[in-house]
Order: structure tokens, then C-alpha cells, then sequence
């Protein structure tokens, strides 16, 4: 069983660099400059552009328009936050907060380009651990 999540971006090329080159996403189709599916494990990830040509990133019938940003976020089990976070700082990646240490594991929130959360977590008890 998958999955699906879909985030706004404001440029869906950008925000697939980032999730596959950084965060082991992979592409699974990218059939219009505002619209692509990537895949990590079970979860399918869809990224919209703002646009008028239809689907997630079409605006609302009173006319609101999709933008990224908020606090809802997904979760993605690292292996070692201290590398990650690393790596993803030389990259000029940006952090809304420092490491820190939970009760199931230790967690970071860092902003894909187009502002929106993602949680970077690391287990430290079995029990946190995603299973296969």
C-alpha cells in the first residue's frame, strides 16, 4: 500500500532536483513543466505549480491560488541527521530549526526550495523505526 502526498512548489524542475539529489527521491514522470510524480519507498510525492492549466495547483473556485509554505509536513526516516543536515547545509539549504531531541527520535524541519516543511527524522528506539 502507497502513500500519495502532493505539495505546491513554485518550480516544479527545482523542487525535483532538490527531493532527488538530495533526499533519495526518485522521478516517475514529469509530463508538464507544472506537474510531477516522484516515488521514495511507499510514498508517492506530487509536486504542483501554481497554473491554469487544471489540476492540484489550479485555483479554488473564489479564486485562492495553491501556494507552498504552512506547517504540514512529511516525515522522512534518515539514517544519520548529522550527515543529512550537513549535507543539506553545504547545498545552502534552509532550516527552520536546530536538531532536536525527541522522546522516539532526533528531528530536524528543512524548507525544499519553494518554502514548504519537511521533517528529517532519526529514530533512537526501535519502536520509531518505519518498517519495511
Amino acid at each position: 500500500m502507497s502513500v500519495t502526498v502532493r505539495y505546491i512548489v513554485q518550480d516544479v524542475d527545482e523542487a525535483i532536483a532538490f527531493y532527488c539529489e538530495r533526499l533519495g527521491f526518485a522521478e516517475v514522470m514529469h509530463p508538464a513543466p507544472t506537474f510531477a510524480i516522484l516515488s521514495r519507498g511507499d510514498l508517492r510525492f506530487l509536486l504542483s505549480a501554481p497554473s491554469t492549466q487544471g489540476g492540484g495547483g489550479q485555483a479554488l473556485p473564489d479564486g485562492t491560488v495553491p501556494q507552498p509554505g504552512g506547517w504540514n509536513r512529511i516525515s522522512l526516516q534518515v539514517e544519520d541527521l548529522e550527515a543529512t543536515v550537513a549535507t543539506l547545509r553545504e547545498a545552502g539549504a534552509t532550516f527552520r530549526n536546530d536538531v532536536v531531541k525527541g522522546v522516539g527520535g532526533n528531528q530536524i524541519i528543512v524548507e525544499d526550495p519553494s518554502g514548504n516543511p519537511l521533517e528529517l527524522f532519526e529514530p533512537t528506539i526501535e519502536e520509531a523505526r518505519e518498517r519495511p
